[in-house]
């Protein structure tokens, strides 16, 4: 606390968090400059440092200003001051050279263009008329241009672009709105664009807006062009163009997975889409994710290609967020063209996505007629960002990317300096010291070459980003992960007897915990339910009821585990998984089921011979396979072709009757140390609505109904047993919307204090979050 004065003081500031690349400077400078405060102000690698002088109350009020109306795009995180001796300054407010010295500062995500430079954009008197690479300190790109911090220029991939005077001018003045905005530039000195199209293609290259104007002749006429983004390529068509989208499809060998639009503005979303007023927050607001949404169907809506979202009733939509993509869809007086694209990641199947130019020529080829890209090279890669909104107006992140990373995540409580390499699904590492993680960019499934290397890089940027130099390595308990034998590598090169190995779904759990501040003191309830996590007995787990802190767990309940044949290799296959949970149950395979149907007698008999010899049969518990199963038995989903399709294929059956039919099945309980919750009572009750004629969406319902009892009853018991009264809803079936918000419900009028996902992914994109809070707090950790 400072002590009182009457003559003018000097106060020296600290002020934390995401406070560079965001205009905090000059907005500091017209503050001291408004309370006609002599001083100065700089970057350094702990924020940004301040001192100003004068007296005491107008000091005080610049304080509290800084901490309550910080620029847009900045997050104070702590502002610190102290007193020095006033030196009887009288002059005018200054911007001083960023302070070179070890510590650490927040670096803002990747912002979409703001009003301002989009109405730049559009003005033909403007000297940036249709620039594709406007910016300004309120939007951007920072995180996939930052090669390292203080974040100045010559730490970005904008190094190469000399300004010219017009543009350095702008940068050097306090009082512009490109005050020392990194990525500024304009059509004399920035980067440019250039269309490459495919050999034989009978297009012609072309650069900066010729090169536009012909991609957007390209998607007209039902081409596919890679577009270069701030954070990597996307392979883009006529979403309305069924040839188009079919061809994209084809190429890119995406079998029935739901491809994300962007509409060219609000009101064209509100064409395909029924939207919420929180939904289209999300739509406008500075992340730009994709965002889920409930399609409309003509001829209310715009028609969409039936295979955009093939099954769904949803659709993925977001706006654009980049001047290019402005440019794309065209301004007044542009030639007619496409108002809703198919904006795919720019990759193969299981590849992470492209961001180098030569790279993009030689992996996309096969797949694109053109390429339209820049000389701005990426940092680093940085998918969309992926979330949905719930009725009550909050959001759940299902992909945490752009427009997110590198945003800080608070802890509740200190970890040491520790590496958590993630999962190998949805992998994301996260980086923690102190009482910050920092979570990269959506990577991908591991297992190939080129996601390993991604991972790989991805640490390393992060890692120069933050500052953070681990002292431990997380991962995940699975024996063959290739993200544990990852971490097995970095823990040898750090010198550790190897990594800290955290069960899958007390990892889940733990991310919950930190999400919502909690110390960890407490226990909490966590219903864990996925498809595959490795558990304590070599079994795969994933129909999980923890009692869980970070130190540890106990399993409370489970899913009564049934074969799964053929282990993870199986699950592309829930007839088979269907057949399995059945002999599991002592039901008989009956040639009416359509799981039997969708099985050749040869297939049977020998799924047959292994579930009787236990060949390649491992018992699992996962949630996950169980809604495979039941998909396929109701006749909605026999071989899955990407991750999660039997699911969502019986969530979007259950959604036309879940307000309409009320009735649960049940699921048995039993046991005392450890509860068993058996689903052979529901299977028996589904076989028979389902023999008397009962429609699919009907059968699908009352699935997920039982689901959410047999939930809801597990967590009575355990607070019965226990005490214990919050309940953390985590793992990737709770990506279900139906089943998330019925248990919500549930357990909300039950009196229990509930924990969604919000900003965290459910899934094992939040996975590193949770093996990081485990490691990261332990004295005393499991290695190999």
């Amino acid at each position: 606390m400072t002590a009182p004065a009457t003559g003018p003081v000097r106060r020296r500031i600290t002020v934390r968090g995401t406070v560079q690349g965001v205009g905090f400077r000059p907005y500091v400078h017209r503050l001291a400059a408004t309370l006609a405060l002599p001083g100065f102000v700089s970057n350094t690698a702990d924020g940004v440092l301040i001192e100003v002088e004068g007296p005491p109350d107008e000091v005080d009020l610049f304080v509290r200003r800084l901490a309550e109306q910080p620029p847009p795009l900045a997050t104070v995180t702590g502002v610190g001051c102290e007193d020095v001796p006033a030196t009887g300054a009288t002059g005018s407010f200054g911007i001083r050279p960023t302070e070179r010295s070890a510590g650490r500062t927040h670096l803002p995500p990747d912002t979409a263009t703001c009003a301002d430079c989009l109405r730049e954009l559009a003005d033909p008197g403007d000297r940036r008329y249709r620039h594709p690479f406007l910016t300004c300190t309120h939007c951007g790109p920072r995180f996939t241009i930052a090669t390292g911090m203080p974040y100045d220029r010559a730490a970005t991939t904008m190094a190469g672009f000399p300004m010219c005077p017009a543009c350095a001018r702008e940068y050097g003045d306090p009082a512009d709105r490109r005050f020392h905005a990194q990525p500024v530039a304009c059509p004399d000195c920035g980067p440019r664009l250039t269309l490459v199209p495919a050999d034989g293609s009978g297009v012609r290259p072309a650069r900066d807006a010729a090169a536009l104007a012909a991609a957007r002749a390209l998607l007209t006429a039902g081409r596919i062009v890679a577009v270069k983004g701030v954070g990597g390529y996307h392979l883009a068509c006529d979403a309305t163009d069924d040839r188009a989208v079919t061809a994209l499809r084809d190429r890119k060998e995406r079998g029935g997975k739901a491809f994300a639009v962007m509409c060219a503005d609000l009101t064209t979303a509100e064409r395909i889409a029924v939207l919420s007023d929180a939904e289209r927050d999300a739509l406008t607001g500075a992340h730009r994710p994709v965002v889920l949404l409930r399609r409309r169907t003509p001829p209310d809506g715009l028609r969409l290609a039936g295979q955009v979202c093939p099954g769904s009733p949803h659709v993925g939509v977001m706006l654009p967020y980049t001047p290019v993509h402005t440019l794309l869809f065209g301004l007044p007086g542009d030639p007619p063209g496409p108002r809703v694209l198919v904006m795919t990641s720019g990759n193969r199947s299981g590849e992470p996505i492209v961001t180098d130019d030569t790279q993009a020529l030689t992996r996309l080829a096969g797949l694109a007629d053109a390429w339209l890209s820049h000389d701005r090279p990426i940092a680093s890669p940085c998918d969309d960002s992926l979330l949905r909104v719930r009725p009550d107006g909050t959001a759940q992140v299902l992909r945490r990317s752009r427009g997110y990373v590198p945003r800080p995540v608070r802890l509740p409580v200190p970890v040491r300096p520790t590496l958590a390499v993630g999962g190998d699904l949805k992998n994301v590492l996260c980086l923690g010291e102190g009482d910050h993680a920092w979570f990269g960019p959506h990577i991908g499934d591991m297992g190939r070459l080129a996601t390993l290397e991604a991972a790989e890089r991805a640490e390393r940027h992060l890692t120069r980003l933050t500052g953070v130099v681990p002292r431990r390595v997380a991962a995940d308990r699975h024996p063959g992960y290739h993200s544990t034998r990852r971490a097995r590598a970095r823990a040898d090169r750090l010198g550790l007897s190897g990594p800290v190995l955290v069960q899958h779904h007390h990892a889940h759990i733990a991310a919950t915990m930190a999400e919502h501040g909690l110390d960890g003191t407490t226990p909490v309830i966590g219903v864990a339910f996925d498809g595959t996590g490795y558990g304590d007995d070599g079994t795969v787990w994933g129909g999980e009821v923890l009692l869980a802190d970070y130190t540890g767990y106990r399993r409370f309940a489970h899913l009564t585990p049934a074969p799964l044949p053929g282990g993870d290799a199986g699950v592309a296959n829930p007839c088979r998984t269907a057949l399995a949970r059945l002999w599991a149950a002592g039901l008989p395979w009956t040639r009416e089921l359509p799981s039997v149907t969708a099985c050749s007698d040869t297939e049977r008999a020998v799924l047959r011979r292994q579930l009787e010899r236990q060949l390649a049969c491992v018992p699992s518990s996962g949630m996950g396979r169980l809604f495979d199963a039941v998909s396929s038995l109701v006749g909605l989903c026999h071989r899955a072709g990407h991750e999660a399709q039997a699911a969502l294929a019986l969530e979007a059956a259950a959604l036309e009757a879940a307000g309409e039919d009320a009735v649960a099945y049940p699921f048995g309980l039993s046991g005392t140390d450890s509860l068993t919750c058996s689903p052979t009572p529901m299977l028996r009750a589904l076989l028979h609505d389902q023999a008397r004629g009962t429609p699919a969406p009907v059968l699908a319902a009352r699935f997920h109904h039982g689901v959410a009892r047999a939930v809801t009853e597990i967590c009575r018991r355990a607070r019965t047993a226990t005490g214990l009264a919050t309940v953390a809803l985590t793992g990737g079936v709770f990506a279900n919307a139906l089943l998330e918000e019925e248990c919500a419900a549930l357990l909300g009028r039950d009196g229990f204090t509930l924990l969604r996902h919000g900003e965290v992914p459910p899934n094992d994109g939040g996975l590193a979050l949770g093996q990081l809070m485990v490691a990261g707090t332990a004295v005393h950790h499991e290695t190999e």
